[in-house]
């Protein structure tokens, strides 16, 4: 494992798994509420935000900050 690697606290995450973490932690209403985006928003389900957040990487850069700073805040 490389020294970047080590150090990155998304590594061995999917996406999937960190949205069923945060949403498990702030519930979809929090979450939209932090992250504006419709698919947070409007009827929200984890198959549409991850076909949402995996076609645009401003979203999902946003959504992959957001876990790392609740990771490090408990």
């Amino acid at each position: 494992m490389t020294q970047q690697q080590a150090n990155n606290p998304l590594h061995g995450k999917t996406l999937e798994t960190i949205l069923n973490e945060l949403v498990a932690y702030y519930g979809w209403p929090e979450l939209g509420a932090r992250i504006r985006i419709n698919c947070f928003n409007d009827n929200p389900s984890i198959k549409s935000s991850l076909t949402f957040l995996r076609k645009t990487d401003w979203a999902r850069k946003k959504v992959e900050d957001l876990y790392v700073s609740t990771l490090f805040k408990v």
